[in-house]
Parts: structure tokens; sequence; C-alpha cells
């Protein structure tokens, strides 16, 4: 991906061969701007790459060995620091530059903002898979995208930043905003969702609430990143969006907020904070 001297930072940065796109060398987080090729994406491998982790143990070991006067330490194997720095300038690692747009997603909390990120895009270049405001059809505000066989009752309010997945079933009076509805899941009478994703065959009773808090970069530093922020914090979770597992079952007139509810629950109570497993 490219970046800006001030973003690439940020992200692991690549020097490459201009004429073959060959990996010459690989820094992670400089301190100090390396290049605007910035380490972000997927990953392809051939087979031999199994191979580099053993040869990148053994050699650190040999190190830590001779610091520590014969004792071993505990080994961790990190594929950037480790591996790509190694690969890098042995004609063994290439790039695959993009000039698309990009998204860091670290954390849960980073889908509803790159979800943000696709539907503005759809907004410029494909506005027709977007829904829009039509007698019969329910209230949209900002991008949204409705799979073709939701069904949604017109006194629904979707948006701003909704995807509604396939077989998606909405029922009157719900209101959705800044969240992910995946396929299967049904959102009865007047429901909230705000900041959250809702798995796949869930349910949402009536007059429930399910509510996270958004994690999204500073918007007044347009060089700023996603705080990748640990799950636990002062002893507590992290607030962030709320995530419903697959298959997960929400009573009417319940409040989930800033939780994290594994798949396959039926709830029975409302839950703040907290991890459901």
């Amino acid at each position: 991906m490219i970046a800006n001297r001030t973003q690439s930072l940020n992200y692991g940065c690549i020097v490459e061969n201009h004429e073959t796109n060959e990996v010459l060398h690989f820094v992670e987080k400089p301190s100090t701007f390396v290049s605007d090729i910035i380490n972000c994406g997927i990953y392809l491998f051939t087979p031999d790459i199994f191979g580099q982790p053993h040869w990148v143990f053994q050699k650190n070991q040999q190190i830590q060995e001779e610091l520590t006067n014969g004792k071993q330490m505990p080994e961790v194997i990190r594929l950037e620091q480790d591996i790509f720095t190694t690969l890098a300038g042995q004609k063994k690692l290439v790039v695959y530059k993009t000039q698309h747009f990009w998204s860091q997603i670290k954390s849960a909390g980073s889908a509803i903002y790159a979800s943000r990120l696709y539907l503005k895009q759809y907004h410029q270049s494909h506005p027709e898979r977007l829904a829009t405001n039509q007698d019969g059809t329910p209230k949209i505000i900002g991008d949204v995208y409705i799979h073709p066989t939701a069904n949604i009752d017109p006194s629904a309010v979707l948006g701003p930043n909704v995807s509604i997945g396939k077989g998606v079933i909405i029922g009157g009076g719900v209101r959705v905003r800044e969240s992910i509805i995946l396929h299967g899941a049904v959102l009865q009478d007047h429901c909230c969702v705000l900041n959250s994703i809702v798995g796949w065959d869930s349910t949402v009773g009536k007059w429930a609430r399910v509510e996270g808090t958004p994690s999204d970069p500073n918007p007044n530093d347009p060089y700023a990143k996603i705080d990748s922020e640990t799950l636990f914090r002062d002893g507590g979770l992290t607030p962030s969006i709320t995530i419903l597992g697959c298959n997960v079952s929400i009573p009417s007139e319940v409040i989930i907020r800033n939780s994290i509810v594994l798949p396959h629950k039926d709830l029975n109570r409302s839950f703040q904070n907290q991890i459901i497993l």
C-alpha cells in the first residue's frame, strides 16, 4: 500500500527494487522515514516459508545463549520483525503495490470504520448499490447497503453507515446506525442497534437496545490511525463496539452495551462492559 511520510511511521515500511518489485529492505514501525510503501494487506507464501521460523529460532537461541551465559530464554517468532527482515534482500520476497484506499483492521471496532469507508466508496463509484428513500421503503440516512433478500419494515430507520446482509428481517420502528447486520439476523419491533455487529442468525428482541462505543481515528488528525487498544483496561473491558456472535438471542427490553457475546448464547438480562462466554 502507498502511504504518506507521516502515516508510514506507524507501519512496516518496504524498500523495493522498482524493476523487479523485490523487497530489498524491511523495517517494522521505523523511528524515521524509510519508505512510503507500507506492509498492509494479504500475504501469499510458498511452502518454503515453514522452514524459515526454525532457522530464525535457532539463530535467536544462539544469540540469547551468548548474552545470558548459556541460559535459554522463552522464544517468540514475529513474522514481520524476524521473518520479513531476514527474507528482504534475498530475492525471496516481492511486493505487490496498490493505489486503492485502505484501512487498518486490528480490532473489532475498526470493522465498523472500514465498512463506512466501503460504503463511501460505493457512494462514489457504485451508487446503485446503496439504498435510497422511496415510498414504501424504510427511511435511509446517509450510506446504507441492503441485500435484495432482506425484509425490512417501512417504518424502520437505517443509517448512516449500515450494512444489511442476506435474509435479514427487520421489524417495525427499528433503528439501526453505524452497524453491520450479518445474514439471517432478526431485529424485532422497536429495537435499537448502534455501533454494533450483529452476527449470523442472531435475534434482537422487541424494545431491546444493543449499543457500542465507536473507536474511530481522530477526525482532526489527517494522519491518525485507529488505536489498537488492549482488550482490558483498568481491570475492565475496554469500551468498544458491541459484537453478537452467531445465533445469539437477546430478549426483549434488555440493554447490551460495550460487550462481546460469544456464539450460541441465550441471554436473560442486561449486560454492560462484559465478555459473555
